[in-house]
């Protein structure tokens, strides 16, 4: 690489897909309202919260509490499962209704396999999302 080039963030494979970039769910006050009127589903892997909304977009936001393990362990297993959700939101048909998501990743989600992890992530949203 020539000296002074850069390699910018949205050169990366990862970021070519606006799905999860455009639909993360920020804002304190939105996950505080997920999480308190949300229907909840549970797996060993994560715990999903869903509350649907009026708009036609699916805003996700992914948790680890420090019980996964350290930084980098919560870090890694909250990538993983994020990228479960945009591949499983990828792949369904065009989406009827909007939803916030709160995803709770638990430490079992760590050590999965990939399949694992994306199976039940487009489980859990099959019946949160219809």
């Amino acid at each position: 690489m020539p000296r002074g080039a850069r390699v910018v963030a949205s050169d990366s494979p990862s970021s070519r897909h606006a799905v999860m970039h455009a639909a993360r769910l920020r804002r304190g006050e939105d996950i505080a309202r997920v999480r308190a009127e949300g229907v909840a589903r549970n797996d060993k892997l994560f715990s999903l919260r869903a509350l649907p909304t009026d708009r036609m977009t699916v805003r996700v936001a992914v948790t680890a509490s420090r019980a996964v393990g350290g930084a980098v362990q919560r870090n890694r297993a909250r990538r993983r499962v994020r990228e479960a959700v945009r591949l499983a939101l990828a792949s369904r048909p065009e989406q009827r209704a909007g939803a916030d998501l709160v995803v709770i990743v638990r430490p079992a989600a760590l050590d999965a396999v990939a399949a694992d992890v994306r199976g039940a992530v487009e489980r859990q949203l099959a019946t949160v999302l219809g």
